[in-house]
């Protein structure tokens, strides 16, 4: 399991000449980090003395970070399997027309399965950048920039999530299907984008 590894081994993994794990499992592995770093911001936000009631809100963002953390840490692995699938299915004999058109359904699966995993991170990356907006300002004023860092991660694993959902959409012969993931994932870009940009401004007045 990818998210079993160490820091040090993950890498060396994602830097040899193997095909996987790649950009995807990489930009879960961001979006985990994100999110973990949302909850340390959340659980350095507990002093009731100075911070009021808001604790009982920081402390929902928390658990709801960490759960999002647990599920893209899930993704990382998820994302190498979608990628040997796909493989799997080019992989298969292509001889007589039978062949091909099991060939060619085995294909647009394996591609839908390819898309669909980076979309649950890009999803998770849009509601960690969601969180941090509703957290940012509230809490503990040092660990303002581990939200930074968060808000930083969250963008990446976001873009690079939508990079491989496209990048898989031609795979698909369901055009509808293809037409749906392609209108969300600009969708999902622009809202990330807007958020980022927000959160840098406000998190980067409260740092300088």
């Amino acid at each position: 399991m990818l998210k079993d590894l160490s820091v040090e081994r993950f890498v060396k993994e994602v830097a040899s000449n193997a095909p996987a794990p790649g950009g995807g499992s990489v930009a879960a592995e961001a979006g985990a980090q994100a999110a973990g770093l949302l909850s340390m911001y959340c659980n350095l936000s507990q002093n009731r003395k100075i911070l009021g009631d808001v604790v009982d809100t920081l402390q929902a963002f928390g658990e709801e970070a960490r759960f999002l953390m647990n599920k893209m840490l899930e993704t990382m692995d998820e994302d190498t399997i979608a990628f040997n699938r796909v493989m799997e299915a080019y992989r298969l004999p292509k001889v007589n027309d039978q062949e091909k058109a099991k060939r060619k359904e085995a294909i647009s699966e394996a591609g839908l399965y390819a898309a669909d995993v980076p979309m649950q991170t890009a999803r998770g990356s849009l509601r960690v950048l969601t969180l941090i907006s509703e957290a940012a300002g509230k809490g503990n004023p040092s660990a303002v920039t581990d939200l930074a860092v968060a808000n930083l991660q969250a963008i990446s694993a976001l873009t690079g999530a939508c990079y491989n959902v496209k990048i898989n959409l031609d795979m698909i012969s369901e055009q509808k299907a293809a037409a749906e993931y392609k209108q969300e994932v600009e969708e999902l870009i622009r809202q990330g984008r807007d958020l980022f940009e927000a959160n840098r401004v406000s998190l980067e007045q409260e740092i300088f």
